[in-house]
């Protein structure tokens, strides 16, 4: 794997043919797994089962996201269907410290999510503890949205924030990524890419989760 690492995500694939879909992308770095309960979010997608699905049918690493209202309760679930990483919302987790630690302990990746309104600075407390830290750029539910331009400068602060800390988390982006503005995004900090949209509906995804691993990695050589 490169430095630069692009997770399509599922979201976006035709369900009724996942294992074709996810041997498309068997050059990815991670599939991206979003798990929303209606609640949290208002839409419902995949839960545990489909995971597992995920798991028999592919050799990627699994990052899985939860977009649900009680990630403190259902952390496990994911980490014993074989979630490689697993990502909570700030707003939602109410013992974050507690999950990430847990997990970790589990001997499973754990990371943490803000949503477009939430400050980089309400991970200050938590930045030493976490494996990855994504950021939404675009408000969470539905694929398919356009990418919301002050990610940018959240990037900055948040990679500020990581070396005063002497950290050097995954900086994950989800929302909006293209080959358009993928160079702009990785040279602000970010080195996992989320991609839906662009992958599966591309003609070729394969070749597409080539050419945004090459993007990537070109701009941060000049970063």
């Amino acid at each position: 794997m490169g430095s630069i690492k692009i997770a399509p995500s599922v979201l976006s694939a035709d369900m009724a043919n996942l294992k074709g879909e996810l041997d498309k992308i068997a050059g990815a770095d991670y599939v991206h797994f979003d798990v929303m309960d209606g609640h949290f979010t208002g839409n419902l997608t995949f839960g545990v089962d489909i995971l597992k699905a995920v798991k028999r049918s592919t050799d990627v690493p699994v990052d899985a996201h939860l977009m649900v209202s009680n990630p403190d309760e259902t952390v496990d679930w994911y980490a014993d269907a074989g979630a490689d990483m697993i990502t909570v919302h700030y707003e939602a987790s109410t013992h974050l410290h507690r999950t990430l630690t847990h997990l970790q302990q589990r001997g499973v990746k754990a990371g943490v999510v803000l949503n477009p309104a939430t400050p980089v600075c309400a991970l200050e407390s938590i930045i030493d503890v976490v494996d990855m830290v994504l950021l939404m750029s675009v408000n969470p539910g539905f694929g398919g949205q356009s990418f919301i331009p002050g990610t940018i400068a959240k990037l900055h602060e948040l990679k500020a924030m990581c070396e005063r800390h002497g950290v050097s988390p995954l900086i994950e982006v989800d929302g909006g990524i293209s080959s358009k503005n993928i160079a702009e995004v990785v040279k602000a900090g970010a080195n996992v890419l989320v991609a839906g949209s662009a992958v599966f509906k591309s003609e070729d995804p394969a070749a597409e989760v080539a050419l945004l691993q090459k993007l990537g990695n070109e701009a941060a050589q000049e970063a």
